[in-house]
């Protein structure tokens, strides 16, 4: 029989510095309940956006559309991209938020393999097939395509303890790899280390950071939890 998941996160955790945001999100887990089952991932890979670079959405202005970049910390901003939706959570300061870039599906005492069986249903690959669960949640859209997440439901919402919220289950990692973001055009700050990623999934992310030809310092960083570079 499963249990039922811990308590989420308060909304105080979300109310902080963009960045610290992005890295203490690292091995938390996302809960989705569809039905009589709770959906599971461990966030892997996350991406901090601020206001004042070019970059973020809300570099742009504010409207309608990105109402929630200037909400509290913890208000849900999705959006369509690369033919999908995408998942972020607004942090502390206005125009401020995490995208939750991959995430790894989660199978433990809340959510079992049926749960997982129904990811997979959710975003089968491109033959109509189960999806491995190793490239199950690896990119934005693949993440909220298997947990179900639509623009229309989310954007602009707060989480729901009943059905969509973040909870900590005590197993995040020390050490994270710290790299450029991706996909950001030329000229709209694309320098910035922003992307953060937890090292035991890299594998598993967007783009593995640790591929053949990448070098510490030249391509990524190592950092603690605070962001500091480790020697």
């Amino acid at each position: 029989m499963t249990r039922q998941p811990g308590p989420a996160l308060p909304d105080a955790f979300f109310d902080r510095d963009a960045c610290q945001l992005a890295r203490d999100l690292l091995g938390k887990v996302i809960r989705r309940r569809l039905g009589d089952l709770w959906l599971s991932v461990r966030i892997i890979e996350t991406e901090a956006y601020y206001l004042d670079e070019k970059g973020s959405h809300a570099s742009l202005g504010f409207t309608h559309k990105r109402r929630a970049l200037f909400m509290d910390g913890g208000t849900v901003y999705m959006y369509y991209a690369r033919g999908g939706d995408s998942l972020n959570f607004s942090a502390g300061g206005p125009g401020n938020a995490v995208l939750i870039k991959s995430a790894y599906p989660v199978t433990d005492a809340v959510s079992g393999p049926e749960a997982l069986a129904r990811m997979q249903a959710l975003s089968p690959d491109a033959r109509g097939l189960p999806r491995p669960p190793t490239r199950l949640c690896a990119g934005q859209t693949l993440l909220c395509r298997a947990l179900g997440l639509k623009v229309p439901d989310w954007d602009a919402k707060r989480f729901d303890p009943d059905t969509f919220f973040v909870e900590d289950i005590g197993q995040s990692p020390q050490r994270l790899i710290n790299t450029p973001r991706l996909g950001i055009p030329p000229g709209r700050d694309e320098h910035l280390r922003y992307r953060y990623v937890d090292p035991d999934y890299a594998p598993y992310c967007t783009r593995n950071p640790l591929r053949r030809g990448q070098q510490a310092g030249r391509d990524y960083d190592w950092v603690d939890r605070d962001g500091v570079i480790l020697a």
